[in-house]
């Protein structure tokens, strides 16, 4: 990743952190700083899923590829949602259902491109 993306994704994941505490602060949906870790978690994920969209149009000759960050960013987003839920919940069972399920889902997407190009 160039150096110019480095420093912005420093710069948005601060700023991600800076809002949700605030966020946390203001109001009373946000209580605990586990909370909060998950929530920054989640957002920053987005950011990822962001940056995989930016990459599809400057792609790198050595660099990781979009689809590989669009994956990476999915898995946080199901990450810190997963944890997010289980601390608002309580209820393991559910936070893991969504986990394996975004994984799952990504799994089959991921093996489906290189079952077409074997049958072809």
């Amino acid at each position: 990743m160039p150096r110019q993306f480095e420093l912005l994704s420093l710069g948005v994941l601060l700023v991600i952190a800076a809002v949700v505490l605030l966020v946390a602060n203001a109001t009373l949906i946000i209580t605990r700083i586990d909370e909060v870790l998950a929530l920054i978690i989640a957002f920053y994920g987005v950011w990822i899923v962001v940056l995989a969209g930016i990459r599809t149009k400057n792609p790198e000759k050595y660099g990781r590829g979009a689809y590989s960050t669009l994956v990476m960013g999915t898995l946080l987003i199901a990450l810190g949602g997963s944890w997010y839920l289980y601390i608002a919940t309580t209820n393991f069972v559910l936070s893991m259902v969504l986990l394996l399920l975004v994984i799952g889902i990504l799994a089959v997407a991921t093996a489906l491109p290189s079952m077409r190009h074997k049958q072809e």
